[in-house]
């Protein structure tokens, strides 16, 4: 279905589901950038959501790799398998569960991406730091001022460095009957950094 070794797979390739969230195609192709990923490495996708940065990270970690999804909405899970059989990926498993008390009996991570958490991204980094390896990146989605700023909190608490910031904010077209128009979606914040 997706032939390309560039990440970017258009959203509407991905089966959807009213109130499970998406990261955009956009969006996931900076976060996807920012976590510099290789073959063979273990990657954790907490709040995975339709299963968009899982797939994207699967191919590009491809079959030698694996990732770790993880959500605590069972629509999530149903809709991140369903995305996962349509791509023929084999690589990821998904799990259903509390990333606080999940994250525990995994193996280490060469990255974590951090995306929905229902309020806990802190304390979901802050127990992050003992599951990545050294030299390992951490890569997390925001909308909120306020979750960015308790995760800008903990990561100066914790063993982190090279910490980057980044605010997306996209547009993307749409025909109209007179013409084509721009249409914002909600900016995002993407905070990356290395385990050092």
């Amino acid at each position: 279905m997706w032939n390309y070794k560039t990440p970017g797979i258009p959203d509407e390739y991905f089966e959807r589901a009213e109130k499970v969230p998406i990261t955009k195609e956009e969006v996931r192709t900076i976060q996807l950038s920012k976590a510099r990923l290789n073959v063979g490495q273990t990657v954790y996708d907490i709040g995975c959501g339709s299963g968009s940065i899982s797939i994207e990270a699967a191919f590009q970690i491809e079959s030698s790799g694996k990732v770790l999804a993880i959500d605590y909405d069972q629509n999530a899970v149903e809709l991140t398998k369903k995305n996962l059989k349509k791509f023929n990926i084999s690589n990821v498993s998904v799990i259903f569960g509390n990333a606080k008390e999940k994250i525990l009996d995994l193996e280490e991570a060469d990255v974590i991406f951090i995306g929905g958490t229902g309020g806990d991204t802190a304390e979901i980094v802050k127990l992050s730091e003992n599951k990545l390896k050294t030299g390992g990146r951490i890569v997390i989605g925001t909308i909120l001022i306020e979750t960015l700023y308790s995760v800008l909190q903990i990561l100066d608490k914790l063993n982190f460095n090279s910490v980057d910031i980044t605010q997306v904010t996209i547009s993307k077209s749409r025909k109209t009957t007179t013409g084509t128009m721009m249409l914002a979606r909600n900016p995002v914040t993407i905070i990356s950094a290395t385990k050092a």
